[in-house]
C-alpha cells in the first residue's frame, strides 16, 4: 500500500493547530491533522472554558455570603450534578463539532499521537505518512512529579470532573490553577491545603498583591504550607497521606484528594523528535521569530509547545496564524510577544499586564510606583469586599504606563484597559484625559495614579 503524503501535517487540534491548518487549507494545500485526545484542544475541552463555568458558581456563593444580612437572607444551595451537567453542555459538543468542521474543509483526521521516523515522515495509526511541512501544536501537559506514590495524584482536569465537592483536598504547587481551584473549593466547603516548595505563591505575579491574595484565601479557609518538599503520597482507607519536609523536619498531611498542580510542560515526549532532528529544551520546541524550528526548517511549532509561548489561548491563536502564513509564504510574518494581560481567576481576581516592578526598574532608570490597598473605596464597599489593591508602574522620564497589576472582583476586565494603554504607549496625563463610566472599577484606575 502506498504511503499517504500531504503538503502539511498538523499535530494537535487546539486553537493553534486549527488556526494554522485552516490557513493552509484556504490556500489549497492538502492537510492532515492528528490528536491523541478528543479534538478541540485543552482550553475548550478540559481547561479554561470549563474552569470559568464552574468558578462562577463559587463566586455566586461568595458574593451572596458577603452580602448576607445586608439584604441577602441565606446563601444559595448548589446542585453540583446540575452544575456539572451545565458545564458539559459546553464541552461535550466541542470534539464532534471540531471534527466535522475540519472534515468540511477537506482535511484528513488521525486519532493518535504520531511518532517521527525521519525528517519528513511520521508513523500514525499504523501507517507511514509523509509531508512537506509539519506543524507541532501539542500544547502542554501536567509536569510529572517524581515522588513515591505519584500514581495516586490527580490533575486539574480531574478537579473539573468532580462528581461532588470533596471533604478535603490538597494541592501540590501554588500556581494559578491551584489558587483558582483552592479558592473555588474552599468557598464551597472543602478543607483546602496548598503545599508549596517555595516561600510564596504565584511567583510570577506582583508580590504586594500576592501577599494580600494569600491572606484573602486564608480567610476563606485555605491553609498554605510554604517551603514544603513533598516526598511521597500513600493511599489509606479513605484518605491519601502526603509526606513532606520543611527544613529537614518530616511531616504528613491527610486529605481525600491530592492534586498535582506543580506546573505544566511541553507535550513532546511521545513524538520522537530526535529522529527528525527537531531541537527542543525544557521550554518547548526551539523556534526562531518565524516560529520555525531552528534545527529543521520544514517544521513549525506554535502554541504552548513553542519555546516562545506564554501558555495563553489568545497567544496560541496568534502563533497558529503566524505559522500557517509562513508555510504559505516563507518568512512572511514574525512573532513579537505582544502586550498580554493575564488573570488568576480567584476571588477577587488578580490581573497583570506589562512589566513587574523588578523588571521595570531594571529596564528604566527611574520608575514611579503607584501602590495601594483601597478596600475603603466605593466599588469595594458596595460589595462588602475587604480586598482591593493595585500596583501601577510608570516610566518617570516619559510618563508612560509600563505595568499594571490589580486585585479586585473586576480586575479581569479592568486590566484590558491598561493593556490598551500600555500597547499604545499612553502617558498618565493622556490616560487621565479619558472618560469612563461611573461608578465603574475602570474609573478607579485614574485615581490609582495620583499618589506614589
Amino acid at each position: 500500500m502506498k504511503n499517504k503524503h500531504y503538503n502539511v501535517f498538523v499535530i494537535g487540534s487546539g486553537i493553534a493547530g486549527q488556526t494554522a491548518a485552516k490557513i493552509c487549507r484556504e490556500n489549497n494545500l492538502s492537510v492532515a491533522i492528528s490528536d491523541n485526545r478528543e479534538f478541540g484542544g485543552t482550553c475548550a475541552n478540559r481547561g479554561c472554558d470549563s474552569k470559568k463555568i464552574l468558578l462562577q458558581f463559587s463566586q455566586l456563593v461568595y458574593k451572596s455570603n458577603n452580602l448576607k444580612g445586608r439584604g441577602v437572607k441565606k446563601n444559595p444551595k448548589l446542585n453540583w450534578k446540575q452544575v456539572q451537567k451545565f458545564r458539559r453542555s459546553f464541552s461535550n459538543p466541542i470534539p464532534p463539532k471540531t471534527e466535522q468542521n475540519l472534515k468540511d474543509l477537506g482535511m484528513s483526521l488521525y486519532h493518535q499521537s504520531p511518532k517521527f521516523i525521519s525528517k519528513n515522515e511520521v508513523e500514525v495509526e499504523g501507517k507511514v505518512v509523509s509531508a512537506d511541512y509539519f506543524i507541532i501544536a501539542t500544547g502542554n501537559i501536567p509536569r510529572p512529579l517524581d515522588i513515591e506514590g505519584n500514581e495516586f495524584l490527580k490533575v486539574s482536569e480531574d478537579v473539573l470532573d468532580l462528581k461532588k465537592i470533596p471533604k478535603s483536598i490538597t494541592f501540590i504547587g501554588s500556581g494559578y490553577i491551584a489558587m483558582e481551584f483552592a479558592c473555588m473549593l474552599a468557598t464551597l466547603g472543602s478543607q483546602v491545603t496548598i503545599l508549596e516548595q517555595g516561600n510564596t505563591a504565584l511567583a510570577n505575579f506582583d508580590p504586594f498583591l500576592v501577599k494580600k491574595l494569600i491572606t484573602k484565601l486564608e480567610s476563606l479557609g485555605v491553609k498554605f504550607i510554604f517551603n514544603a518538599d513533598v516526598t511521597g503520597v500513600k493511599k489509606l482507607k479513605k484518605n491519601l497521606k502526603v509526606t513532606f519536609s520543611i527544613d529537614g523536619e518530616v511531616t504528613t498531611h491527610k486529605s481525600r484528594l491530592v492534586i498535582n498542580s506543580g506546573g505544566r510542560v511541553p507535550a513532546i515526549a511521545a513524538l520522537d523528535l530526535e529522529k527528525a532532528v527537531i531541537e527542543a529544551d525544557h521550554n518547548g520546541i526551539v523556534v526562531n521569530d518565524y516560529l520555525q524550528s531552528k534545527s529543521h526548517p520544514k517544521v513549525y511549532a506554535c502554541g504552548d509547545v513553542s519555546n516562545k509561548s506564554l501558555a495563553l489561548t489568545p497567544l496560541s491563536g496568534l502563533q497558529g496564524y503566524i505559522a500557517g502564513h509562513n508555510i504559505i509564504k516563507e518568512k512572511s510574518k514574525t512573532f513579537d510577544v505582544p502586550c498580554i494581560p493575564s488573570t488568576v481567576f480567584t476571588t477577587p481576581n488578580l490581573s497583570s499586564v506589562g512589566y513587574g516592578e523588578e523588571d521595570a526598574k531594571a529596564r528604566y532608570k527611574n520608575v514611579k510606583v503607584y501602590q495601594g490597598e483601597v478596600s475603603n473605596w466605593f466599588n469595594a464597599k458596595k460589595e462588602n469586599e475587604d480586598t482591593y489593591a493595585y500596583t501601577i508602574l510608570v516610566n518617570e522620564r516619559t510618563d508612560e504606563i509600563v505595568g499594571a497589576h490589580i486585585l479586585s472582583s473586576e480586575a479581569n476586565e479592568s486590566i484590558n484597559v491598561f493593556a490598551t494603554a500600555i500597547y499604545n504607549k499612553m502617558t498618565v496625563k493622556e490616560f487621565k484625559r479619558m472618560v469612563f463610566t461611573y461608578p465603574s472599577y475602570v474609573i478607579d484606575m485614574k485615581t490609582m495614579m495620583e499618589n506614589e
